[in-house]
Protein backbone atom coordinates (compact mmCIF):
# COMPACT_ATOMS: atom_id res chain seq x y z
CA UNK A 1 0.00 0.00 0.00
CA UNK A 2 2.75 2.09 0.77
CA UNK A 3 4.37 1.48 -2.54
CA UNK A 4 1.19 2.37 -4.47
CA UNK A 5 1.40 6.27 -2.53
CA UNK A 6 4.90 6.53 -3.70
CA UNK A 7 4.11 5.43 -6.86
CA UNK A 8 0.52 7.47 -7.38
CA UNK A 9 2.78 10.99 -5.90
CA UNK A 10 5.89 10.52 -8.47
CA UNK A 11 3.02 10.11 -11.39
CA UNK A 12 1.33 13.21 -10.01
CA UNK A 13 4.48 15.06 -10.52
CA UNK A 14 5.10 13.66 -13.40
CA UNK A 15 2.05 15.29 -14.74
CA UNK A 16 2.65 18.45 -12.68
CA UNK A 17 5.81 18.63 -14.84
CA UNK A 18 4.23 17.65 -18.37
CA UNK A 19 1.94 20.18 -17.87
CA UNK A 20 4.53 22.80 -16.49
CA UNK A 21 6.37 22.21 -20.25
CA UNK A 22 3.70 22.29 -22.09
CA UNK A 23 2.53 25.97 -20.68
CA UNK A 24 5.81 27.46 -21.15
CA UNK A 25 5.77 25.83 -25.09
CA UNK A 26 2.37 27.28 -25.04
CA UNK A 27 3.30 30.66 -23.62
CA UNK A 28 6.76 30.36 -25.91
CA UNK A 29 5.00 29.72 -28.94
CA UNK A 30 2.02 32.32 -28.40
CA UNK A 31 4.48 35.00 -27.72
CA UNK A 32 6.67 34.20 -30.78
CA UNK A 33 3.21 34.10 -33.14
CA UNK A 34 2.05 37.33 -31.50
CA UNK A 35 5.26 39.53 -31.95
CA UNK A 36 5.58 38.21 -35.78
CA UNK A 37 2.66 38.50 -37.09
CA UNK A 38 1.99 42.09 -37.32
CA UNK A 39 -1.73 41.22 -38.65
CA UNK A 40 -2.68 38.93 -34.85
CA UNK A 41 -1.09 41.75 -33.14
CA UNK A 42 -3.96 44.11 -34.48
CA UNK A 43 -6.10 41.57 -34.29
CA UNK A 44 -5.67 41.16 -30.79
CA UNK A 45 -4.84 44.75 -30.13
CA UNK A 46 -1.66 44.03 -28.53
CA UNK A 47 0.15 46.45 -31.15
CA UNK A 48 3.45 47.39 -29.11
CA UNK A 49 5.22 49.63 -31.84
CA UNK A 50 3.68 53.65 -31.08
CA UNK A 51 2.13 54.55 -34.61
CA UNK A 52 3.73 57.67 -34.55
CA UNK A 53 7.14 56.43 -34.35
CA UNK A 54 6.10 53.65 -37.52
CA UNK A 55 5.59 57.14 -39.24
CA UNK A 56 8.27 58.82 -37.71
CA UNK A 57 10.41 55.45 -39.13
CA UNK A 58 8.72 55.44 -42.59
CA UNK A 59 9.27 59.53 -43.00
CA UNK A 60 12.99 59.38 -41.94
CA UNK A 61 13.62 57.13 -45.11
CA UNK A 62 12.84 60.24 -47.36
CA UNK A 63 16.16 61.00 -49.70
CA UNK A 64 14.85 64.62 -50.43
CA UNK A 65 15.15 65.38 -46.96
CA UNK A 66 15.56 64.42 -43.13
CA UNK A 67 12.35 64.82 -41.63
CA UNK A 68 14.14 64.18 -38.06
CA UNK A 69 16.31 67.25 -38.97
CA UNK A 70 15.44 70.64 -36.99
CA UNK A 71 18.55 72.68 -38.94
CA UNK A 72 16.86 75.69 -40.69
CA UNK A 73 16.66 76.09 -44.14
CA UNK A 74 18.82 78.42 -46.42
CA UNK A 75 17.26 80.09 -48.89
CA UNK A 76 19.63 81.92 -51.97
CA UNK A 77 18.33 84.11 -54.45
CA UNK A 78 19.76 82.81 -57.89
CA UNK A 79 20.10 85.51 -60.76
CA UNK A 80 17.89 84.15 -63.83
CA UNK A 81 18.78 86.64 -66.42
CA UNK A 82 19.71 84.90 -69.80
CA UNK A 83 23.26 86.65 -69.96
CA UNK A 84 23.49 84.49 -66.14
CA UNK A 85 21.53 81.31 -66.87
CA UNK A 86 24.39 79.58 -67.85
CA UNK A 87 26.68 79.83 -64.90
CA UNK A 88 23.65 79.06 -62.76
CA UNK A 89 25.33 76.30 -59.77
CA UNK A 90 24.01 73.79 -57.45
CA UNK A 91 20.78 74.60 -58.06
CA UNK A 92 19.96 70.45 -58.69
CA UNK A 93 20.85 69.92 -54.99
CA UNK A 94 17.96 72.32 -53.39
CA UNK A 95 14.81 70.49 -52.25
CA UNK A 96 12.68 73.32 -52.97
CA UNK A 97 12.71 76.02 -55.52
CA UNK A 98 10.56 78.40 -56.59
CA UNK A 99 10.56 80.89 -59.82
CA UNK A 100 8.88 84.56 -59.77
CA UNK A 101 8.40 87.50 -62.08
CA UNK A 102 10.74 90.20 -61.13
CA UNK A 103 10.71 93.05 -63.69
CA UNK A 104 11.38 93.56 -67.84
CA UNK A 105 9.75 90.38 -68.06
CA UNK A 106 12.51 88.16 -65.97
CA UNK A 107 12.41 86.02 -62.96
CA UNK A 108 14.68 85.02 -60.04
CA UNK A 109 14.97 82.14 -58.36
CA UNK A 110 14.59 80.99 -54.91
CA UNK A 111 16.76 77.88 -54.08
CA UNK A 112 16.16 76.15 -51.05
CA UNK A 113 18.53 73.89 -49.48
CA UNK A 114 18.88 72.12 -46.56
CA UNK A 115 21.68 69.86 -44.16
CA UNK A 116 24.04 69.72 -47.63
CA UNK A 117 27.00 70.54 -48.72
CA UNK A 118 27.80 72.82 -51.85
CA UNK A 119 31.23 74.34 -52.67
CA UNK A 120 29.30 76.73 -55.43
CA UNK A 121 26.10 78.26 -55.60
CA UNK A 122 24.95 80.97 -57.53
CA UNK A 123 24.77 83.20 -59.58
CA UNK A 124 23.63 85.48 -56.42
CA UNK A 125 21.43 88.44 -57.06
CA UNK A 126 19.04 91.05 -55.38
CA UNK A 127 15.70 90.88 -52.99
CA UNK A 128 12.48 91.50 -54.45
CA UNK A 129 10.08 92.10 -51.48
CA UNK A 130 7.48 89.30 -52.17
CA UNK A 131 9.92 86.66 -52.07
CA UNK A 132 10.54 87.27 -48.24
CA UNK A 133 7.09 85.41 -47.98
CA UNK A 134 8.41 82.40 -49.26
CA UNK A 135 11.68 82.88 -46.90
CA UNK A 136 8.96 83.58 -44.08
CA UNK A 137 7.15 80.33 -44.85
CA UNK A 138 10.15 77.97 -44.86
CA UNK A 139 11.71 79.50 -41.65
CA UNK A 140 14.63 80.01 -43.81
CA UNK A 141 17.85 82.04 -43.71
CA UNK A 142 18.03 84.35 -46.72
CA UNK A 143 21.29 84.66 -48.60
CA UNK A 144 20.94 87.72 -51.82
CA UNK A 145 23.25 90.30 -53.05
CA UNK A 146 21.74 93.57 -52.78
CA UNK A 147 17.76 94.43 -52.37
CA UNK A 148 15.21 97.00 -53.86
CA UNK A 149 14.07 99.53 -51.43
CA UNK A 150 10.82 98.11 -50.82
CA UNK A 151 12.65 94.53 -49.80
CA UNK A 152 15.36 96.33 -47.68
CA UNK A 153 12.70 97.61 -45.63
CA UNK A 154 10.72 94.63 -45.40
CA UNK A 155 13.91 92.64 -44.01
CA UNK A 156 14.29 95.41 -41.43
CA UNK A 157 10.45 95.30 -40.53
CA UNK A 158 10.19 91.54 -40.58
CA UNK A 159 13.82 90.86 -38.79
CA UNK A 160 15.06 88.63 -41.09
CA UNK A 161 18.14 86.66 -40.55
CA UNK A 162 19.58 87.44 -44.12
CA UNK A 163 23.27 87.67 -45.38
CA UNK A 164 23.88 90.36 -47.78
CA UNK A 165 26.48 90.06 -50.45
CA UNK A 166 26.45 94.08 -50.15
CA UNK A 167 28.13 93.95 -47.44
CA UNK A 168 29.64 90.79 -46.99
CA UNK A 169 31.03 90.96 -50.84
CA UNK A 170 34.84 89.13 -49.44
CA UNK A 171 33.80 87.44 -46.74
CA UNK A 172 31.14 84.93 -47.25
CA UNK A 173 30.74 85.51 -51.25
CA UNK A 174 33.25 85.97 -54.24
CA UNK A 175 33.16 86.83 -57.60
CA UNK A 176 34.05 84.52 -60.41
CA UNK A 177 36.08 87.09 -62.37
CA UNK A 178 36.82 84.14 -65.31
CA UNK A 179 33.44 84.60 -66.61
CA UNK A 180 32.67 86.24 -70.00
CA UNK A 181 29.72 88.68 -68.24
CA UNK A 182 29.06 91.91 -66.74
CA UNK A 183 30.25 91.64 -63.21
CA UNK A 184 26.49 91.52 -61.18
CA UNK A 185 25.82 88.26 -62.55
CA UNK A 186 29.16 86.35 -61.47
CA UNK A 187 28.57 86.23 -57.99
CA UNK A 188 28.87 83.30 -55.61
CA UNK A 189 28.94 81.93 -52.35
CA UNK A 190 28.81 78.21 -50.50
CA UNK A 191 27.32 76.30 -47.86
CA UNK A 192 30.31 76.27 -46.32
CA UNK A 193 30.83 80.22 -46.11
CA UNK A 194 26.96 80.50 -45.30
CA UNK A 195 27.97 78.68 -42.14
CA UNK A 196 30.40 80.58 -41.04
CA UNK A 197 27.93 83.85 -41.29
CA UNK A 198 25.32 82.39 -39.54
CA UNK A 199 28.06 81.31 -36.81
CA UNK A 200 29.34 84.86 -37.22
CA UNK A 201 26.21 86.67 -37.31
CA UNK A 202 24.38 84.28 -34.33
CA UNK A 203 21.33 83.61 -36.11
CA UNK A 204 19.15 80.87 -34.58
CA UNK A 205 19.81 77.37 -36.42
CA UNK A 206 17.05 75.47 -35.10
CA UNK A 207 13.12 75.58 -36.14
CA UNK A 208 10.23 74.57 -35.04
CA UNK A 209 8.59 74.63 -38.15
CA UNK A 210 7.27 71.93 -40.55
CA UNK A 211 8.49 71.20 -43.74
CA UNK A 212 6.13 73.40 -46.11
CA UNK A 213 5.03 69.86 -48.23
CA UNK A 214 4.10 66.39 -47.09
CA UNK A 215 6.06 63.55 -48.91
CA UNK A 216 5.67 60.26 -49.43
CA UNK A 217 8.07 57.23 -48.88
CA UNK A 218 5.65 55.28 -51.37
CA UNK A 219 5.55 56.15 -55.23
CA UNK A 220 2.28 58.54 -55.41
CA UNK A 221 0.87 57.62 -59.09
CA UNK A 222 -1.83 60.50 -60.05
CA UNK A 223 -3.17 58.50 -63.13
CA UNK A 224 -5.75 57.15 -60.85
CA UNK A 225 -7.48 60.12 -60.11
CA UNK A 226 -10.89 61.27 -62.49
CA UNK A 227 -9.68 64.66 -62.73
CA UNK A 228 -5.90 63.35 -63.93
CA UNK A 229 -4.03 65.02 -67.46
CA UNK A 230 -1.37 63.38 -68.88
CA UNK A 231 1.72 65.60 -68.36
CA UNK A 232 4.64 64.47 -70.70
CA UNK A 233 4.97 67.90 -71.95
CA UNK A 234 4.53 71.38 -69.77
CA UNK A 235 5.08 74.84 -71.15
CA UNK A 236 4.66 77.67 -68.52
CA UNK A 237 5.55 81.10 -70.04
CA UNK A 238 6.49 83.90 -67.74
CA UNK A 239 7.15 86.79 -70.63
CA UNK A 240 8.18 86.79 -74.23
CA UNK A 241 11.49 86.53 -73.19
CA UNK A 242 10.93 83.41 -70.37
CA UNK A 243 9.95 80.47 -71.54
CA UNK A 244 9.97 77.32 -69.13
CA UNK A 245 9.38 73.72 -70.76
CA UNK A 246 9.46 70.91 -68.54
CA UNK A 247 9.78 67.14 -70.82
CA UNK A 248 9.00 64.04 -68.58
CA UNK A 249 11.70 61.17 -68.38
CA UNK A 250 8.98 57.68 -67.89
CA UNK A 251 12.68 55.86 -67.68
CA UNK A 252 13.82 57.77 -64.19
CA UNK A 253 10.53 59.44 -63.41
CA UNK A 254 11.89 62.95 -63.18
CA UNK A 255 10.83 66.34 -65.93
CA UNK A 256 13.98 67.66 -67.40
CA UNK A 257 13.61 71.49 -67.62
CA UNK A 258 14.67 73.65 -70.54
CA UNK A 259 14.52 77.57 -70.60
CA UNK A 260 13.67 79.56 -74.33
CA UNK A 261 14.22 76.03 -76.14
CA UNK A 262 17.43 75.37 -74.55
CA UNK A 263 18.30 72.87 -72.01
CA UNK A 264 18.82 74.27 -68.50
CA UNK A 265 22.32 72.69 -66.89
CA UNK A 266 24.40 73.23 -64.33
CA UNK A 267 27.65 75.56 -64.73
CA UNK A 268 29.65 73.23 -62.42
CA UNK A 269 28.27 69.91 -63.53
CA UNK A 270 27.35 70.24 -66.87
CA UNK A 271 23.78 68.14 -65.71
CA UNK A 272 20.29 69.46 -67.42
CA UNK A 273 18.28 70.58 -64.28
CA UNK A 274 15.53 67.80 -63.52
CA UNK A 275 12.47 67.59 -60.95
CA UNK A 276 10.67 64.99 -59.36
CA UNK A 277 7.19 67.55 -58.54
CA UNK A 278 6.28 70.95 -60.67
CA UNK A 279 3.74 72.75 -58.57
CA UNK A 280 2.30 75.92 -61.35
CA UNK A 281 -0.11 78.69 -60.32
CA UNK A 282 -0.54 81.76 -61.74
CA UNK A 283 -0.48 85.17 -59.32
CA UNK A 284 -1.37 88.36 -60.43
CA UNK A 285 1.65 90.50 -60.38
CA UNK A 286 1.58 94.65 -60.64
CA UNK A 287 4.06 97.43 -61.23
CA UNK A 288 4.67 99.60 -57.84
CA UNK A 289 3.70 103.10 -58.84
CA UNK A 290 6.42 105.42 -59.08
CA UNK A 291 8.75 102.99 -59.25
CA UNK A 292 11.48 103.89 -62.19
CA UNK A 293 12.90 100.54 -62.13
CA UNK A 294 9.55 99.07 -62.89
CA UNK A 295 10.02 96.77 -60.10
CA UNK A 296 6.69 94.73 -59.42
CA UNK A 297 4.32 93.68 -56.17
CA UNK A 298 2.39 90.32 -56.32
CA UNK A 299 -1.31 89.96 -54.95
CA UNK A 300 -0.03 86.42 -53.46
CA UNK A 301 -2.39 86.81 -50.17
CA UNK A 302 -6.02 84.80 -50.87
CA UNK A 303 -6.40 81.69 -52.45
CA UNK A 304 -6.43 80.17 -55.94
CA UNK A 305 -5.70 77.44 -58.49
CA UNK A 306 -3.10 75.44 -60.27
CA UNK A 307 -1.96 71.93 -61.18
CA UNK A 308 0.56 69.35 -59.02
CA UNK A 309 2.67 67.25 -61.53
CA UNK A 310 4.26 64.41 -61.06
CA UNK A 311 5.23 60.82 -62.73
CA UNK A 312 3.81 62.03 -66.46
CA UNK A 313 -0.28 63.31 -65.02
CA UNK A 314 -1.00 66.59 -63.42
CA UNK A 315 -4.17 67.05 -61.29
CA UNK A 316 -5.90 70.23 -60.13
CA UNK A 317 -5.41 71.65 -57.06
CA UNK A 318 -6.10 75.17 -55.03
CA UNK A 319 -3.23 77.02 -53.28
CA UNK A 320 -4.56 78.93 -50.18
CA UNK A 321 -2.10 81.69 -48.50
CA UNK A 322 -2.96 83.57 -45.56
CA UNK A 323 -0.19 85.91 -44.82
CA UNK A 324 3.13 86.69 -45.34
CA UNK A 325 4.45 84.86 -43.15
CA UNK A 326 2.16 81.84 -43.04
CA UNK A 327 2.54 78.75 -44.75
CA UNK A 328 0.81 78.14 -48.57
CA UNK A 329 -1.15 74.96 -48.20
CA UNK A 330 -2.18 72.95 -51.18
CA UNK A 331 -4.91 70.47 -51.63
CA UNK A 332 -6.69 68.74 -54.13
CA UNK A 333 -9.98 69.54 -55.27
CA UNK A 334 -11.82 67.25 -52.50
CA UNK A 335 -9.93 69.46 -50.12
CA UNK A 336 -7.22 67.75 -49.24
CA UNK A 337 -3.77 68.02 -48.91
CA UNK A 338 -1.83 67.10 -51.89
CA UNK A 339 1.05 64.27 -50.55
CA UNK A 340 4.55 64.64 -53.12
CA UNK A 341 6.19 62.27 -54.16
CA UNK A 342 10.25 62.22 -52.24
CA UNK A 343 11.92 64.36 -54.64
CA UNK A 344 12.77 67.70 -55.25
CA UNK A 345 10.12 69.79 -56.23
CA UNK A 346 9.73 73.09 -58.47
CA UNK A 347 7.10 75.49 -57.84
CA UNK A 348 6.24 77.68 -60.79
CA UNK A 349 4.35 80.89 -59.72
CA UNK A 350 3.40 82.10 -63.09
CA UNK A 351 1.58 85.70 -64.13
CA UNK A 352 -1.44 86.01 -64.36
CA UNK A 353 -2.43 85.42 -68.10
CA UNK A 354 0.51 83.99 -69.29
CA UNK A 355 0.19 80.95 -71.20
CA UNK A 356 0.06 77.13 -69.52
CA UNK A 357 -0.15 74.26 -71.96
CA UNK A 358 0.17 70.58 -69.97
CA UNK A 359 -0.40 67.77 -72.97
Amino acid sequence: MARLKIKAKKRKKANLLIILILLGLFGYLTYYLINNNSSLKKYLKLETSDSNNVMKEEKAKLKIVDVDSKSRPIAVMINNINVARPYQSGLQKAYLTYEIIAEGGISRILALFKDQEIEKIGTVRSSRHYYLDYVLENDAIYVHWGFSPQAESDIKTYKINNINGLKYSNKYFWKDTSLKVASEHTAYTSTSLIAKAISDLNYRTDTDKDLLLNYSVDEITLNEKTDALIATNVDITYSNSNKINYEYNSDDKYYYRSVNGVKHTDYVTGEQYHYKNIIVYQIENVTIANDDKGRQDLKNIGTGTGYYITNGYAIPIKWEKNSRNSQTKYRDMENKEIVLNDGNTFIQIQPKGQSLNIS
